[in-house]
């Protein structure tokens, strides 16, 4: 049965590496919902963090191949009640239609929406939230026709794990020096 997972990689920066992750995905026919790459809390470690909908088997096959990746240090898999996980939204809207009256901010203000730019022209919102939380304002915003523009980020997580487990990977190996 087919579920969300966040499948997470730790590296050191490498030109080329998000192509040869990727590449594995793309060989087993497997869509990657969405895809963050960000440093990690180890100084010199990157965290690729990977949204899928797939099977248990498929994932474990998949991460399984990305471990074995030469540049790839240790990579993970999670369901999302193991993980604590946000996105941010940004949404222009027209700011004629933010003052025509007050049903975008009550919008806004319901769906805890921040105001973070305003010109004459256009208002920047910012929602952080699932992915179905900022939807919601998308969609509530559209059909009011203030979208002028909408862009959302991919998953960001953290374990609900009391330990990190790069970090315990890393000392049973010794193989980082955790203290840079």
């Amino acid at each position: 049965m087919k579920q969300t997972f966040t499948i997470t990689a730790f590296s050191e920066n490498h030109i080329g590496l998000l192509n040869r992750i990727t590449i594995i995905f793309t060989r087993r026919r497997v869509n990657i919902e969405t895809l963050t790459v960000s440093p990690s809390a180890i100084k010199g470690v990157h965290k690729f963090t990977i949204v899928v909908n797939e099977t248990r088997e498929m994932v474990e096959k998949v991460v399984k191949q990305i471990d074995k990746v030469v540049e790839v240090i240790k990579a993970f898999y999670h369901t999302d009640d193991e993980i604590i996980f946000q996105e941010i939204a940004l949404y222009k809207v027209s700011t004629d239609k933010l003052m025509e009256n007050n049903k975008v901010e009550t919008i806004v203000r319901k769906n805890a929406g921040r105001i973070v730019e305003v010109t004459p022209k256009y208002t920047v919102i910012e929602k952080m939230g699932t992915a179905d939380e900022t939807q919601e304002l998308f969609d509530e915003l559209n059909q009011l026709g203030a979208i002028l523009q909408f862009t959302r980020s991919g998953r960001i997580a953290v374990t609900r794990l009391s330990e990190e487990l790069l970090h315990n990977f890393l000392k049973k190996r010794e193989i980082w020096d955790l203290d840079n």
